[in-house]
C-alpha cells in the first residue's frame, strides 16, 4: 500500500493554483463532466511544464558548471550530487509518459475511471494522484497480487 498514497516518481509535484474562480471539483455535480475534465487537465499541464522547467533548469546547471573541485572529497560528493539529480530527472522522464496518458485518457473519454473495474476513481485521489489509473481498492489489490508472485 505504500505506493499508492505516496509514489517515489512524484518528486515535482504540480504546481497549480485553482481555477481564478476558485473551482475545485466536487461530489455535487455530475462525475467527470466537461467542467472537471478541464480542471484536471489544466493540472496535468501544469505539472508536465513544472517539469520540463526543472529539467530545463538541471542542464543548464549541467551547461554551467564543471566539476572544478580540486579535493578529491569534495568532487566525490559533487558527483554523487549530480548522480541523484540526473535520476531524478529519470524518473520524472517516465512521469511525463504517465502524464501524458492521462491527458489521452481525458481525451478518450476514459479519465477518472478505474482500469480494472471500471468504477469512477475518488476526486480524492485524483486531486492527489491526477495520473491514477484505479481506485486505492483496484490498486491495493494488484499490489497484494504482486507481492505474491514476487515471493513465489
Amino acid at each position: 500500500m505504500a505506493t499508492v498514497l505516496g509514489e517515489r516518481e512524484e518528486s515535482a509535484k504540480p504546481v497549480f493554483t485553482a481555477a481564478e474562480d476558485g473551482y475545485r471539483p466536487g461530489a455535487d455535480e455530475p462525475f467527470m463532466n466537461d467542467r472537471q475534465l478541464d480542471y484536471f487537465r489544466r493540472k496535468l499541464i501544469a505539472w508536465k511544464d513544472a517539469i520540463y522547467r526543472e529539467a530545463q533548469d538541471t542542464l543548464s546547471q549541467l551547461q554551467s558548471e564543471s566539476l572544478r573541485e580540486s579535493d578529491l572529497t569534495d568532487r566525490a560528493s559533487s558527483e554523487t550530487d549530480w548522480s541523484i539529480e540526473l535520476r531524478t530527472r529519470d524518473r520524472q522522464r517516465k512521469l511525463i509518459a504517465k502524464i501524458d496518458a492521462a491527458l489521452r485518457r481525458i481525451e478518450e473519454g476514459e479519465y477518472g475511471y478505474c482500469e480494472v473495474t471500471g468504477d469512477p476513481i475518488s476526486l480524492g485521489r485524483l486531486e492527489a494522484r491526477p495520473i491514477a489509473t484505479m481506485t486505492v481498492e483496484a490498486q491495493e489489490r494488484h499490489e497484494r497480487n504482486e507481492r505474491v508472485s514476487r515471493e513465489d
